[in-house]
């Protein structure tokens, strides 16, 4: 039985709940932005109107301004969101239980077992995108096909409202004279790769020699150009699958420049403290810790170590980030902003070598992470501060957990 998929992405989603909590904003051009105060102030979402003069997310304040004089600047709201998207995933179950999500505004839904009670995919479709209308006040476009792939491209063709039917038929029509990129999982490297390739269009890459596009590639050159040809055989995930976890990292910019090493140990011990108690909901250690830093230039470098001993105190991945900070960048330009990541998770209970020296200090650390955490989960962020911090305030006071944004994913593309 050909499988019936839908993607169902909620438009402008940021800008569209705001519109909702604010009619009045409804006609004049807004945009969803950081706060400019604490250096935040890139544009996260915006209308219709503010995309029409020429506002594009990711754009900094300054340069939404230059292009639309007349937008409105919201600040976000990621309760408001995250309770829409809670509203509208509860409409897709009314249809299947293989909903996967793809973002906080975007999701695949597998009807494949739903024809018989609620008709073919086009007509679901329209039902869904008329309930979101109807029950919650927000736009979406769908784009409905056999695969998922070509589902995306389907909701991502046509916006606002947009419905795109995506079948063996037409999508030669349809996908192949799309640029490459708008492929999903090509990102800007890949498809600079491709165009050096001759590669401009999907079509392009559905008609090129699978072996020169895995030597240029690799093992993923010969994925794409399976998606291409509408051989993406990839399942929706049902409701309830849980999807492994690969890395654990929080990142910040600072409210001001970060100019020696002791800056940068002061917001990494901010930031660790989160990593370690996300970690330990996870009951995960890590073996790879990545640092990304950018400075006040604007340029960005990433650096990362593999451990002998998994990480899993707050201590030990403060001084692997300085270590990696320390051989790596010297500060002739001030740090703007960084991030810490941990990956290559495994088990914390899992069988590891174990130190004859350090891991008794590290037990030690590990149960006054615990405490510690219990206390802020008890009495908030900052019921228990570690000492250190008190020696700049204005770098550390700041919740990583409860200051963090959520992108809609096309944030990132």
């Amino acid at each position: 039985m050909e499988r019936t998929i839908l993607h169902c992405d909620l438009n402008n989603f940021y800008a569209s709940v705001e519109c909702m909590k604010y009619p009045e904003y409804r006609d004049v051009p807004i945009a969803v932005a950081g706060n400019e105060e604490l250096r935040h102030g890139i544009i996260l979402a915006k209308n219709q109107l503010a995309k029409a003069a020429g506002v594009k997310t990711g754009q900094t304040l300054w340069e939404a301004r230059q292009v639309c004089a007349s937008l409105i600047l919201l600040p976000p709201d990621f309760s408001a969101y995250q309770r829409c998207s809670r509203m509208v995933k509860e409409i897709f179950t009314d249809y299947t239980d293989l909903i996967e999500d793809f973002g906080i505004d975007e999701a695949w839904l597998d009807v494949t077992q739903s024809r018989c009670l609620f008709g073919d995919g086009l007509m679901i479709a329209k039902t869904i995108q008329q309930r979101i209308v109807k029950e919650i006040g927000l736009s979406s476009s769908i784009g409905i096909s056999y695969n998922k792939i070509f589902a995306k491209l389907g909701s991502d063709y046509r916006k606002p409202m947009g419905l795109t039917w995506i079948n063996r038929e037409n999508y030669q029509k349809i996908v192949w004279p799309l640029p490459v990129e708008d492929l999903l999982y090509v990102g800007r490297s890949t498809a600079n790769k491709c165009r050096h390739l001759g590669i401009e269009t999907i079509g392009d890459l559905a008609n090129s020699d699978v072996r020169r596009l895995r030597r240029s590639l690799g093992k993923w050159g010969e994925y794409l150009w399976l998606f291409a040809n509408g051989e993406d055989r990839s399942e929706v995930a049902k409701q309830t699958y849980i999807f492994p976890i690969k890395s654990i990292g929080n990142g910040v910019t600072a409210p001001r420049d970060l100019y020696d090493l002791e800056d940068f140990r002061l917001i990494a011990y901010v930031l660790c403290e989160s990593i370690v108690a996300r970690m330990r909901e996870q009951q995960v250690a890590a073996r790879c810790v990545c640092i990304q830093l950018r400075n006040a230039r604007l340029v960005s470098i990433t650096r990362r170590t593999t451990t002998t001993v998994p990480v899993y105190t707050v201590h030990r991945l403060v001084a692997i980030a300085v270590s990696l900070c320390r051989q790596h960048y010297h500060f002739q330009t001030p740090l703007r902003s960084l991030s810490i990541s941990v990956t290559q998770l495994v088990s914390r209970h899992a069988c590891q070598q174990l130190s004859l020296f350090d891991d008794a200090d590290e037990q030690e650390e590990e149960v006054l992470d615990q405490v510690m955490e219990e206390i802020r989960q008890r009495f908030g962020p900052f019921s228990i501060r570690r000492c250190s911090m008190k020696q700049d305030m204005e770098l550390t006071n700041f919740d990583p957990l409860g200051d963090h944004t959520i992108h809609p994913l096309n944030f990132f593309r």
